[in-house]
Order: structure tokens, then C-alpha cells, then sequence
């Protein structure tokens, strides 16, 4: 069965404001204004019971070696995927997702060296889902957003702001048809509008969907 739904992924380094964005995205869709859309919100790691554990085991443990850490998060993207994303787009909902597998490229296959395997990886753990849209919230990586309390994950990556900057970027060059970029230094209420303006052109009836493995 194809998928009747719509899945789209906020993704950007750590205090571009995806939650926020989320919060108003979702607001917005749930609203009559918006379409009244039946709207799922989940996040990477942790959308599931197993995705919480595997969450408290990585991002707040000890040390994981880099391809344990990529395997973990493959597998709770398998998990979430089949017993979440999936079902939730066959229905007929909206899907809206902090980070995807587009963080696991960045900060594991980029960050921490372990190349291309790791998008291999990620797609054959989803069966090839893929975002319709997904928005990457760009800004100059600030110090202060980062001077708070950082789980082991978040003070790791923050050493490679600039770097994993580059590398959504650099996806999203890859594949405009799929991706905006927002500039998230504005205010909250600009970048608000500039998510729902992209979120409902990629909406719009007639616009081919990206969800690739959805109808498996």
C-alpha cells in the first residue's frame, strides 16, 4: 500500500531551535487554518520504548565506540521506522520527526569517520524510507546556545559545530528537491513562517512524493 501520508524531518546542529519549530509546525497543521491533519511528532533516538533505552545507553553512558554508536542508532531507526513512521504514513498522517538519518551521516559517518556505510546502513535499516521534506534550520554555530547542560553525544559533537554545519549543507546541495534551508538566526516568527510556506508547497496536491519504500 502507497503511502497516504506525509512524513517531513527537522534536522540542523544542536540550538538552531528545531524544537520550537516543531511545536508551531505541528500547531499549525493540527489547526483548521492548517488543513486539520492528523499529526504524529516523534524524535531520533527515543520515539519508542526500545529508542528511549537505546537513548539513555548512548547519549548519556560511558564511551561507545564510533561503530557501535552507528549501529545502535541503526537499529533503533529500524524499530521506529516499522513500528511508528511506517504505520503512522499508511494511515494517512503527518509525520513530523526530529532528526533523522541524515544526523546518523553527519555526526557518525562525517564527525566520527566513519564514511559512507553509515547512510548504506541507515537506508537498509528503513527499508529506504525517506523524508518528503526535510528541513535543515541553518545558522552560525553560536557558543552561549551550547553553554548548558550536554549530554556525552551533544559535548562530543559540539567540538565539530562548524564541520557537521557543512555537512547538512552539503546534503541538502545534494538534493534541493527535497530539502530547504532556513535560516534560523531570525526570529522565532520568520522562521516559523518560511517552515509552513515550504511545508505546504511540498503539501500542495500534485507535488511528487519523496517517501521512497513506503509501499512495501
Amino acid at each position: 500500500m502507497a503511502s497516504r501520508g506525509f512524513f517531513v524531518v527537522f534536522e540542523g546542529g544542536d540550538g538552531v531551535g528545531k524544537t520550537t519549530q516543531i511545536e508551531r509546525l505541528v500547531a499549525l497543521l493540527r489547526s483548521p487554518e492548517g488543513g486539520a491533519h492528523d499529526v504524529v511528532t516523534t524524535r531520533e533516538p527515543g520515539g519508542t520504548d526500545l529508542g528511549r533505552e537505546l537513548r539513555q545507553a548512548v547519549m548519556h553512558g560511558g564511551h561507545v565506540a564510533p561503530r557501535a554508536e552507528a549501529l545502535l542508532y541503526a537499529a533503533d531507526r529500524a524499530h521506529h521506522v516499522a513500528s511508528l513512521v511506517r504505520p503512522a504514513l499508511e494511515a494517512g498522517s503527518v509525520v513530523v520527526q526530529d532528526r533523522y538519518f541524515d544526523s546518523s551521516i553527519v555526526y557518525q559517518g562525517g564527525a566520527r569517520g566513519l564514511g559512507d556505510e553509515v547512510e548504506r546502513i541507515s537506508l537498509w535499516a528503513t527499508e529506504g524510507l525517506i523524508p518528503d521534506l526535510t528541513v535543515v534550520l541553518d545558522m552560525e554555530p553560536v557558543a552561549s546556545r551550547l553553554e548548558r547542560d550536554l549530554d556525552r553525544v551533544e559535548r562530543e559533537t559540539a567540538e565539530h559545530a562548524s564541520a557537521m554545519r557543512d555537512g547538512f549543507l552539503s546534503l541538502a546541495a545534494r538534493d534541493p528537491g527535497r530539502y530547504v534551508v532556513i535560516d534560523a538566526a531570525r526570529t522565532i516568527e520568520a522562521v516559523h513562517a518560511d517552515v509552513a510556506a515550504a511545508v505546504a508547497d511540498a503539501m500542495a496536491p500534485g507535488t511528487p512524493p519523496a517517501a521512497k519504500g513506503a509501499d512495501s
